[in-house]
């Protein structure tokens, strides 16, 4: 896939040389020449001077035949405007936009713009790692009836299976991150120390999961 990139920081930096390792042809647009030599010298995509909302900039970074548009430089309006003009100018279907101001970042979500609320992210990160209890959502569709949260299990879980956890709960396991890394868990995954339950679930009921989740599968189903 070829993917378009708007802001050469340290993210669009560390997004474009990711994309690049994984098979991708990457181009990243930036007003400031000099931003580029974040890239390192072994990156081989394009890098477009210009601004990244200017349709002939966009064509010059190859928008016509991209698959996907990140925009992630500092500023919000430049990053959610470029967002519109590549979906709705260039017809690009997967494109996410960088937003700083989380209330700005929710009224785009429900618009249909993928958006990254990166102080209300950085700030939900801390919270779960200083306060590893009840369930954060990472993810919320537009409509906020269903939501992906990472909840704290009691340790009455551990040694019991994920398919013991789903039935006893109502929810649906996404993933688990164990020793560090992610895991997509079978139904006949045995529940560790430390591992960490990321669920998915009806929004109205996060409050009825983070009780079974506590309660341990002796009480949950009660």
């Amino acid at each position: 896939m070829h993917i378009v990139i708007m802001g050469c920081g340290r993210v669009g930096a560390a997004l474009a040389q990711t994309l690049e390792q994984q098979g991708h042809t990457v181009a990243v647009v930036d007003q400031d020449p000099t931003a580029f030599r974040r890239l390192g010298a072994g990156f081989g995509g394009r890098r477009v001077t210009g601004v990244g909302f200017d349709q002939d900039t966009l064509r010059e970074a190859g928008i016509e035949e991209a698959g996907a548009f990140a925009a992630v430089s500092s500023g919000d309006n430049s990053n959610i405007i470029a967002a519109r003009v590549a979906r709705e100018m260039f017809g690009v279907e997967n494109v996410a936009a960088r937003i700083y101001d989380p209330r700005r970042a929710e009224v785009y979500q429900r618009l249909g713009i993928p958006t990254v609320a990166t102080v209300r992210w950085t700030a939900d990160q801390m919270l779960r790692r200083l306060l590893p209890s009840g369930a954060e959502p990472l993810w919320r569709d537009p409509s906020g009836g269903v939501q992906l949260a990472e909840v704290h299990i009691s340790p009455s879980w551990v040694g019991h299976k994920v398919s013991t956890l789903q039935e006893e709960t109502g929810v649906r396991v996404a993933f688990l991150t164990r020793l560090g890394e992610a895991m997509l868990p079978t139904s006949g995954t045995v529940l560790q120390e430390g591992d960490l339950v990321h669920v998915m679930m009806r929004t109205d009921e996060v409050e009825k999961v983070e009780a079974a989740f506590e309660k341990g599968p002796e009480e949950a189903g009660r």
